[in-house]
């Protein structure tokens, strides 16, 4: 978490005050919001915007998940894990399929 260590710095040095977990959580909207441009660029929705690309704006948003899970204390890893083995149950049973382990 060494960027993080970072932009603790960076905020304390320029603003006098560290970001707390909902700037975080704020931070990750925007984020967002730069991601689903950048797909509608893509997709050739609307016009590509200046920037790092689509590739970068992915890590951002990866990266923002992971500090805002450690930030409140979140087993990322584990509940990744439990989501995805209950969604792939929640839809074989609508398709009919039953359990899929």
């Amino acid at each position: 978490m060494r960027v993080h260590g970072l932009y603790d710095e960076l905020n304390q040095a320029r603003r006098g005050r560290t970001w707390e977990r909902h700037d975080f959580v704020l931070g990750f909207v925007g984020d967002v919001g730069d991601l689903a441009q950048l797909t509608q660029a893509a997709d050739g929705v609307r016009p590509t915007p200046p920037g790092p690309g689509l590739g970068h704006e992915l890590a951002d948003c990866l990266w923002s998940v992971v500090v805002i899970a450690e930030l409140y204390g979140i087993d990322l890893e584990a509940a990744f894990t439990t989501t995805m083995r209950q969604l792939e149950e929640s839809l074989a049973d609508g398709l009919g399929k039953g359990t899929t382990r």
